[in-house]
């Protein structure tokens, strides 16, 4: 099956030359063919998109939220058709692929709030006879560059709030998963999205570049690695554009002697081999406080990982867990935790990569990691997990705060204290308190720091309504005077 573009509302048939595979992780097959478009392409849905604003961005807001209040209504029709859609390109369980889907709602239900969200202030009075009044408005054609790891969330925490505020949009999602994009903007346009409000279009670095430099595109939304968020920021604020970059990360799981095996265990391995480990709120590296402690959750952790069901994910709706995304990372991750013996690591447990066929990596955790391996200062992007072994809670926090990423870290304690000390000396933005996983809700923002984000506003939550608005202040005076002064 070859992809098309969709612009103006339409599926554009590519005169592209170069193709791309889309595959079934779990099976190694291709599954699709994606088209690796070019500036002309990225154009074409910029003009479309362009023109759609002029009347999109005039239409009433409560008419826009009605539009996106039947968008969610169809995405929860559509949940498990996108969810097992997300199974088949990504590799993700079915469980995983449904949490994918459902946080992707959620963003979609805060932008039906629209109209509260963009809501301005006003003072009368500001000074004799003057009001002020300030007002929240669209800025543009907006564009959104996004991963292979949650093909449905990470879009929807762009699209769908940019168009709520009035914007238009054009999408480039990751070329490894383009179906669930492409199914998102069908069922938007199915729920009377004008057409050219949402464009796809897909493709590599050229396209990401080409959507970083186009005059007509306003702000640039990415999430991916922080080398190419790094980029994609310099190129576009280079360019006169707002941008919002997410990077990766290196996220700490740090247990106490006291906190709670059961909970703890549980949250441990969702956290660092949920989704294969392919998140950039995966915790890849696991602190146990103490020797005794680091030895106790070495044995549980290895026991845990041998019971774990590596399977085909678009086969088995029980796998516990699936694939890496292709060939390329399964290679990467494999020489990761070959090397690591050589650097003074020690492989603990090592998981059998079956089935045979498709991109498995076993599920590994390394023990005796130290802080100036690569194993501990890289983002690894797959299913391994780091056992480092301080022997307190302020050598911990030092270590973790000496990593260049600052997206999330997590205590495990039965202490107020310790909690407390962690939370406020812990250099990152996102902080779980016995939660593996700290990762916002739509409600709020996702606020890396560091080398795991590049800008100033963050993604979902206010600081996404304010990205994606700019603020006029109207002052005004109609006093008696000035009245009198018109001869009125």
């Amino acid at each position: 099956m070859n992809l098309s573009n969709l612009i103006d509302g339409k599926l554009s048939v590519s005169s592209v030359t170069h193709w791309g595979d889309v595959f079934n992780p779990s099976r190694g097959d291709v599954i699709a063919r994606v088209p690796m478009s070019g500036p002309p392409e990225v154009d074409a849905a910029v003009q479309s998109a362009t023109r759609a604003f002029r009347t999109w961005s005039a239409l009433a807001v409560p008419k826009r939220a009605a539009i996106l209040f039947e968008y969610k209504r169809l995405l929860e029709i559509h949940a498990d058709e996108l969810a097992r859609l997300i199974t088949r390109e990504n590799g993700k369980t079915l469980d995983e692929a449904r949490g994918d889907v459902r946080r992707g709602i959620e963003v979609v239900e805060f932008a039906c709030g629209i109209g509260h969200l963009v809501k301005g202030e006003s003072l009368p009075q500001v000074a004799d006879q003057i009001d002020a009044v300030t007002m929240r408005e669209p800025i543009g054609v907006c564009a959104g560059i996004t991963p292979f790891n949650f093909p449905a969330m990470v879009p929807m925490w762009m699209f769908p709030l940019a168009i709520a505020c009035g914007n238009t949009f054009v999408l480039k999602p990751s070329e490894k998963v383009p179906l669930t994009a492409m199914r998102l903007a069908e069922i938007f346009n199915e729920a009377g999205l004008p057409p050219g409000v949402f464009n796809v279009v897909h493709g590599g670095r050229e396209v990401v570049d080409a959507l970083c430099t186009h005059p007509g595109i306003a702000a640039v939304s990415f999430v991916g690695s922080s080398r190419v968020a790094k980029h994609v920021y310099t190129l576009s604020t280079a360019h006169g554009k707002r941008c919002q970059a997410a990077g990766g990360a290196k996220n700490v799981l740090l247990v106490m002697p006291d906190a709670e095996p059961d909970s703890t265990l549980r949250a441990i391995l969702g956290s660092s081999f949920g989704c294969a480990g392919q998140r950039c709120m995966a915790g890849s590296v696991l602190m146990g406080v103490g020797r005794k402690t680091a030895d106790e959750w070495r044995e549980r952790v290895s026991g845990a990982l041998s019971i774990l069901k590596v399977d085909d994910t678009s086969a088995n709706d029980t796998a516990g867990m699936g694939p890496v995304i292709d060939g390329v990372s399964q290679a990467r991750v494999n020489e990761i935790i070959d090397t690591a013996p050589a650097t003074g690591a020690e492989v603990a447990y090592r998981g059998a990569a079956v089935p045979t066929k498709g991109f498995f990596v076993g599920p590994t955790l390394l023990d005796h990691v130290q802080p100036q391996m690569s194993t501990f200062q890289e983002e690894i992007f797959g299913p391994v997990l780091s056992l480092m072994r301080p022997d307190s809670l302020d050598e911990a926090i030092a270590t973790m705060n000496g990593l260049s990423f600052g997206n999330g870290a997590t205590i495990f304690t039965s202490s107020g204290s310790a909690a407390r000390q962690f939370t406020q000396e812990i250099q990152c933005g996102m902080v779980g308190i016995n939660i593996g996983v700290p990762a916002p809700m739509a409600l709020f923002s996702f606020s890396g720091w560091n080398d795991s984000f590049y800008g100033d506003l963050h993604v979902q939550g206010n600081e996404g309504v304010l990205f994606y608005t700019r603020q006029r202040v109207v002052l005004s005076r109609w006093d008696k005077g000035y009245v009198r002064a018109q001869g009125w």
